[in-house]
């Protein structure tokens, strides 16, 4: 298990590890989970963003973790700061965050809590002077959180996804950004 970077009440957020490749493939790379992230991936390509992950953390400090619930000490959910990570964001040096939880912790604040505690540690830490997140239009939950998490709609940093996802599920092929900055 990798050391912890940040720790809530109920949560410990700590770098992804070796080791961390199956629980994610079986709890958090689910149809439910990935609805509105491309669906269920491949492993080659949960294990290249695992390594992604880990290189950040090498190379600036900071990157996506596992959430772990205390209680249990079961991996729930996949979070994190990052650069800007979609080529056609139109800021690639801004920080964006993100998230996931695994299905069966749904609707128990989770994510609410840990990412109080990534926006304060990029914030703070970190140095970010604004930070994204970035979702679909129809992905309303998460829109919603980032709305309960101060961001603000940011239509002039909306873009398109990538060409290969066009005619998939036209419903996710337009990305909105929600922001905020170190002054607010």
């Amino acid at each position: 298990m990798s050391e912890p970077v940040l720790a809530t009440p109920r949560l410990v957020l700590r770098q992804i590890g070796e080791d961390d490749l199956d629980p994610h493939m079986a709890l958090l790379n689910t149809p439910a989970v990935m609805q509105y992230l491309g669906g269920v991936q491949p492993r080659a390509v949960m294990a290249a963003k695992h390594a992604a992950s880990r290189a950040s953390f090498a190379a600036e400090g900071f990157g996506f973790m596992m959430m772990e619930e205390r209680a249990t000490g079961e991996i729930v959910g996949h979070c994190g700061l990052r650069r800007a990570a979609h080529p056609l964001y139109p800021v690639p040096s801004d920080h964006e965050i993100g998230w996931l939880v695994r299905e069966d912790r749904w609707r128990r604040g989770y994510a609410l809590e840990a990412m109080r505690a990534v926006m304060g540690w990029g914030f703070a830490v970190i140095g970010a002077q604004r930070i994204v997140a970035i979702t679909c239009e129809a992905n309303v939950g998460s829109w919603r959180l980032m709305e309960r998490l101060g961001l603000e709609r940011r239509r002039d940093l909306d873009f398109p996804d990538s060409p290969e996802k066009r005619g998939e599920r036209p419903d996710l092929n337009h990305n909105i950004v929600f922001a905020i900055t170190r002054q607010q």
